[in-house]
């Protein structure tokens, strides 16, 4: 189909935002935001079939020290497969990417289902891992540009957060598909891994009734479709509301453009918006070490220092993810209306602070088990309200035409870095067996976390109830500065 590109005035940001709650809001909630069930369920089911992975009639010759490669390959593909989905993202559209990654995360799944090697789940675990990592970049950006403004805060901390349901689901369901006197050694694990993709697979159907966003349509030349769906939604929305709907607030004007180069993309993120680019780094690095640290060593940790067996250590992973589901959910609302830099800087100061003495406890031997879960039920209640409110940052400061990029550089940078760092700090020192060490572990964590409140703090952008297009101007509406406007 042919585009005929110009400069335009629209008003499809602000008819919107302006939407009350509907049925197909929870389409969309639905259809994309489910996709952090999926990650929780991916990474705590495999932390939870490991120890039976490597027993001798489990199918497949693999070692733990094997799994860990696993794991870390699986994080790998999350970081490429982010940044490789999240330029495709910005340049061919939200809905083709949504589908896709889901696609890809699909087949991977199940193809682990029927490992048969080390490589060959090495080579599973990538994939799907590359699966999930552009789903971040694809779906975070749809929902955004999808939500209205003033409820943007609390969804996307509620979907962010829901990622422990599926950690919860993933550990409860372990418990089951490990029981020899249910499923054959060999088999269980492989059924394990086929609950994720039937919850993908459904999870697909829903999704294809998920438009595109009108947003990307409209920048890229797609205007009158842009108005189709939007005409479409409004009419849905007003019949079942049955009342009518006010009228939009400001115009933007923007040049269309088919494409916009990556080079552009860059200068513009990191030239124009550099302390919202250290902003980013900062929380994204805070979260993803103290979280991965701690996650991936959680059983090792209550086994070595506590003596919890294998076999209870699920029902504990069990407790602690429901904490980090609750955090969202409950303080979600005050994001929006307390606002985000207060909230953002107090959940990450706040879970830093209560780090300390849960270190200092630790060292003179004064917890057990269940206190010892009780306070990380009080830390990471906070923490993981923090780092789910570190999505929204990155994916609502930038310009619409950066959003997936700058998801999936943040994403990727952060968990590089500090999801690898962590695991391997927190699993070194736990390895030493000295209660000091694992002390200072818990210190640095919280040290970490600390800067990215500070970072909130000094650096933080009052995004609550504003349109994306107010916090980040498009980059196609400073080219339409000063060049007049054609169209609507």
């Amino acid at each position: 189909m042919a585009i005929e590109l110009g400069t335009i005035r629209t008003h499809i940001p602000a008819r919107l935002d302006r939407l009350p709650w509907s049925r197909f809001h929870w389409r969309v909630v639905i259809g994309l935001g489910t996709v952090w069930i999926l990650d929780g369920l991916e990474v705590t089911m495999v932390g939870s079939v490991a120890s039976r992975l490597t027993e001798s009639d489990s199918g497949i010759p693999i070692s733990s020290g094997q799994i860990g490669i696993a794991a870390a390959i699986y994080v790998l593909g999350a970081c490429l497969g982010a940044l490789f989905f999240g330029q495709l993202t910005d340049r061919f559209g939200r809905k083709k990417l949504f589908l896709l990654t889901l696609l890809v995360y699909l087949i991977a799944t199940v193809a682990t289902a029927f490992a048969f090697a080390p490589w060959y789940f090495y080579l599973a675990r990538f994939v799907t891992g590359a699966g999930i990592g552009g789903e971040y970049a694809a779906i975070n950006s749809a929902i955004d540009e999808l939500i209205p403004a003033r409820v943007r805060g609390r969804i996307d901390l509620i979907i962010n957060g829901s990622y422990w349901l599926g950690a919860a689901g993933g550990a409860a369901t372990a418990v089951f598909f490990l029981n020899r006197a249910v499923f054959d050694a060999a088999v269980g694990w492989r059924v394990a891994f086929g609950v994720g993709a039937v919850l993908g697979l459904g999870i697909l159907l829903v999704r294809r009734n998920v438009p595109e966003s009108p947003r990307w349509l409209f920048i890229h030349g797609y205007q009158e479709q842009a108005e189709r769906i939007v005409d479409r939604i409004e009419r849905d929305v007003a019949e079942r509301s049955g009342s009518r709907l006010e009228e939009p607030g400001e115009s933007i004007t923007i040049r269309q453009r088919r494409s916009i180069p990556f080079r552009t993309i860059a200068e513009t993120a990191y030239r124009r918006y550099p302390r919202r680019a250290v902003l980013g780094l900062a929380l994204f690095i805070g979260q993803a070490f103290l979280y991965n640290g701690l996650t991936f060593n959680l059983g090792t940790l209550l086994s070595t220092f506590f003596g919890v067996s294998s076999t209870i250590v699920p029902v504990f992973i069990v407790i602690y993810a429901l904490s980090n589901f609750t955090g969202p959910v409950l303080l979600s609302r005050l994001f929006d209306t307390v606002g985000r830099i207060p909230m953002i800087a107090g959940s990450y100061i706040g879970s830093a602070l209560l780090t300390v003495p849960l270190a200092m406890l630790l060292l003179y031997g004064m917890l057990n088990r269940w206190t010892f879960l009780a306070l990380l039920v009080g830390i990471f209640f906070l923490a993981s309200a923090g780092a789910s409110a570190a999505y929204l940052t990155v994916s609502e400061v930038f310009p619409m035409e950066t959003r997936a990029l700058a998801i999936a550089f943040f994403y990727a940078v952060g968990t590089a870095v500090g999801g690898i760092t962590g695991p391997l700090l927190f699993g070194q020192l736990i390895e030493t067996e000295r209660v000091g060490n694992v002390t200072l572990a818990f210190l640095i964590g919280a040290a970490v976390m600390l800067l990215g409140g500070i970072a909130e703090l000094t650096l933080g952008v009052r995004a609550e109830r504003s349109s994306l297009e107010n916090l980040a101007k498009p980059l196609t509406a400073h080219e339409a500065e000063g060049t007049g406007s054609s169209g609507r």
